[in-house]
């Protein structure tokens, strides 16, 4: 029994947003490469390895490019085994497919001739390549269409590890997305006709497999990233009217995933997230073809294990694509968080879940998401050849933006984030109307007969109209939300009349009547300066000026001080000397505001500044032990702050404090101080101490009066300031290289072990991988990081060519 969802959004090209709006330049920027960029270029991966002519064209680059000069499209029954299979960039093909769903979004919502063409041409082009494929009787199937031979796929179904192979079926997902994206968006048959073939390829694949086999194929960390297959299979099962598709988006269903989500058990910490976040997708559109409850409940029980418990202030999750502990933000903060594709992908969760359940906190995600990490991914640039996007949204102190990230994974989803900004601002019911954002926008709700105007001056207005064109022939609901950022006095008003909805921050606030020409609902929404605290360390705060993350610019690589004690109100409201109404209008006219001297710029600017995404409260710190009536106390301070990991990365300074039982000021040589670390002999004090040794380590400070009376007091610190150490092993496989790392820290332990070489990029090592050898000596770098956050510098690593010394 299907399970449709409560709301459905409007088509793109119902909804238009404003030429003035913060988006418009990011849709514009990535509009303007959809034009230019040639088809060619993106079809050129699959040309070759089809044997076909590439015309010229130059691969886009960087994961997509064409392979190693020696490698061959090898099917299952010809691949000579790592040992003797030279290979490079094995993603190859994936950003075709999002390249493809990009122009089909675009060609949508811009209703653009010259767009819809080259959506045509691309699938065109994708469909003479499937021909020249199966043109050779070398596949097992005639629908089999990728950038490389079928034998990745074999070799999954054998659980080879990453650096043999690369996520084949993420690739797949991405072409098969493209070309149902097409169908769906602009009618492309061939597109269909193109989608159903590979889905009765991957099914012939994978019916034939064993459940356990198919379940230690999705744990394979990368290697097993499938995308959102599941997804798109139960899309493709109700396009292509096919049940069979149903059953194969089940042989994607991950059993520990699904089981943990729907029970509550936490299972993320050190898991890839987008390795799994795409597959949470797809357990909704399961739970929507086949009405199981289970899908749904798993994704909902997995949403509430990331956000918030694992978001950073800007919405972004994962530090090097892994979970880490749960409610933990500052404690996770290392130098590569948030990556950009996982937004992504919880964006089209969000909207997904909230459409089935109506609960406006998904809505509260996605406002923070789109306006701060996915709309500041885009670099204020115009470029014919990059998306200029970021692959890492960093939020550690002195942080910058990886943009460009052409051929990457993150590069792909950021060619679609900016052309759909509109998916998302409207929803509808039989009846009603949801108003989820607050972005400058028109919508031609044609089944109600009216076009709706919102204008809200957002991010950087403090209220939003809705203005009506039209006559409705019945009554219709409009369901409005109202930001959880506003603040203050909260007003609704019908055509400039108070109306006795009572507006709450958070919530929809709705109206019910049969709308007119002329009508216009104004919502006031006062913005306010304010803290918002990591969940796991109340000084580490993110300073919001409405919805807008402020970004403090310095270059400051440690932790940034901001006097937040004394000026913070209960709800985190910030007092300042300058009201929220006039920072916005700061930062309207010239892009920053200052706050204490500093400089901040808005999240989504686009910029490429140095930037602390937080701020920490540097008011003094000095906490006294239970101080006893008429004795003494004594506290101590820590000099310096720790590292975002809690650990001290650098040598610790110890300052004592004392304090008579009858006065408020230190009093010299009434009172004797004294201080002992880790169990050792008390020690006189008479001036701040460096605690050099490492590990966990136990202060204790005592005070003594001139009658005798003691107060103690302790507590603990962590240090470790040398980073890990990190070493190669090589084994020999004939024709390639079998590469293992290892790394030691005796004191904190190791974190991770990263690496990178030609044709990937700098993920997280996990298990053996192989290097082919070929002409030229290849460079593979590798650093190991500690749970202290110490970061050793990359070592080399230099596999000789054919020819070259072993």
């Amino acid at each position: 029994m299907t399970q449709r969802p409560r709301l459905r959004p409007f088509t793109l090209g119902a909804v238009r947003v404003d030429d003035a709006s913060v988006f418009a330049r990011a849709r514009d920027e990535m509009l303007h490469l959809a034009r230019v960029y040639p088809v060619d270029r993106l079809l050129a991966v699959f040309r070759r390895n089809a044997g076909l002519d590439t015309r010229g064209a130059i691969p886009p680059g960087n994961w997509e490019d064409f392979g190693h000069p020696d490698e061959r499209a090898w099917s299952e029954a010809d691949y000579p085994g790592r040992e003797h299979a030279p290979t490079a960039n094995l993603l190859r093909g994936h950003y075709a497919g999002h390249f493809l769903s990009m122009l089909a979004m675009a060609a949508a919502g811009e209703d653009d001739p010259a767009l819809q063409s080259k959506v045509d041409e691309l699938v065109a082009g994708l469909v003479e390549i499937r021909d020249a494929l199966a043109a050779t009787g070398r596949y097992s199937h005639y629908g089999f269409l990728a950038a490389y031979g079928e034998w990745q796929f074999s070799r999954l179904e054998d659980c080879a590890p990453y650096g043999e192979i690369w996520a084949p079926y993420y690739t797949c997902h991405k072409l098969m997305a493209g070309l149902l994206d097409a169908y769906e968006l602009v009618g492309n048959e061939q597109a269909l006709g193109l989608a159903n073939a590979m889905g009765r390829w991957v099914h012939r694949r994978l019916v034939r497999l064993d459940p356990e086999r198919r379940q230690r194929m999705w744990s394979l960390y990368i290697a097993g990233e499938f995308g959102g297959m599941n997804e798109t299979l139960a899309r493709l099962s109700a396009a292509a009217e096919e049940p069979r598709f149903l059953e194969t988006a089940s042989f994607f269903d991950q059993e520990s995933v699904l089981e943990a989500g729907a029970s509550g058990t936490d299972i993320l910490t050190d898991m890839h997230a987008n390795q799994h976040l795409p597959q949470l997708i797809g357990y909704v559109d399961e739970y929507e073809q086949t009405g199981e409850a289970r899908y749904l409940e798993a994704a909902k029980g997995i949403w509430d294990q990331i956000v918030p418990g694992r978001m950073y202030a800007h919405g972004g999750t994962g530090e090097s694509e892994l979970w880490g502990p749960p409610s933990t933000v500052a404690g996770d903060v290392g130098h590569r968080n948030a990556e950009t594709c996982a937004s992504y992908n919880l964006l089209k969760l969000a909207r997904k879940l909230f459409a089935h359940t109506l609960d406006p906190t998904y809505m509260d995600y996605y406002e923070r998401t789109v306006l701060n990490h996915v709309l500041g991914s885009r670099r204020a640039v115009r470029s014919d050849t990059s998306p200029e996007v970021t692959y890492m949204f960093p939020v550690h102190p002195g942080a910058f933006r990886e943009y460009d990230n052409v051929g990457t994974c993150c590069g792909g989803t950021g060619l679609e984030n900016h052309v759909k900004y509109q998916d998302t601002i409207y929803f509808h019911g039989q009846d009603d109307l949801y108003v989820n954002l607050p972005i400058d926008s028109e919508l031609d709700w044609e089944e109600a007969g009216l076009r709706v105007r919102l204008r809200s001056g957002y991010p950087l207005g403090e209220s939003i109209t809705l203005a009506f064109e039209g006559i409705a022939t019945e009554e219709r609901t409009v369901h409005l939300r109202v930001p959880t950022w506003a603040a203050g006095d909260l007003e609704l008003r019908l055509n400039g009349e108070p109306t006795e909805a009572k507006p709450i921050p958070g919530q929809y606030v709705s109206l019910t009547r049969t709308w007119r020409s002329g009508d216009e609902l104004h919502l006031t929404t006062p913005a306010r300066l304010r803290a918002e605290p990591a969940i796991d360390d109340p000084r580490q705060c993110a300073i919001f000026l409405g919805p807008t993350l402020l970004l403090a610019r310095s270059e400051l690589t440690t932790s940034l001080p901001f006097p937040l004690a004394g000026r913070q109100e209960a709800d985190g409201g910030l007092i300042t000397d300058t009201t929220a109404t006039e920072l916005l209008a700061d930062l309207a006219q010239s892009g920053v505001v200052t706050l204490d001297g500093i400089e901040f710029e808005p999240c989504w600017s686009g910029q490429d500044t140095k930037y602390h995404m937080y701020v920490r409260s540097h008011d003094a710190e000095i906490a006294f032990g239970a101080v006893e009536s008429g004795k003494p106390a004594v506290a101590i301070e820590i000099l310096e702050e720790p590292s975002p990991s809690g650990w001290y990365t650098t040598a610790p300074t110890i300052r004592l404090h004392a304090l008579e039982a009858d006065a408020s000021a230190d009093t010299g040589d009434r009172l004797r101080l004294e201080l002992r670390i880790s169990g050792g002999d008390w020690q006189p004090y008479t001036a701040p101490v460096l605690v050099e040794t490492e590990g966990v380590q136990r202060i204790e400070a005592r005070v003594t009066d001139a009658d005798g009376r003691t107060g103690t007091t302790g507590r603990e610190i962590s240090v470790d300031t040398t980073p890990p150490r990190s070493r190669a092993t090589v084994k020999e496989l004939g024709s390639s290289w079998e590469i293992t790392l290892h790394a030691t820290d005796e004191v904190s332990g190791v974190e991770r072990v990263q690496w990178e070489g030609p044709g990937t990029f700098w993920g997280t090592f996990q298990e053996a991988f192989v290097r082919a050898i070929g002409p030229e000596p290849q460079v593979i770098e590798y650093a190991a990081t500690d749970r202290a956050g110490n970061e050793e510098p990359r070592r080399r690593l230099v596999i000789p060519g054919k020819d070259g010394p072993r």
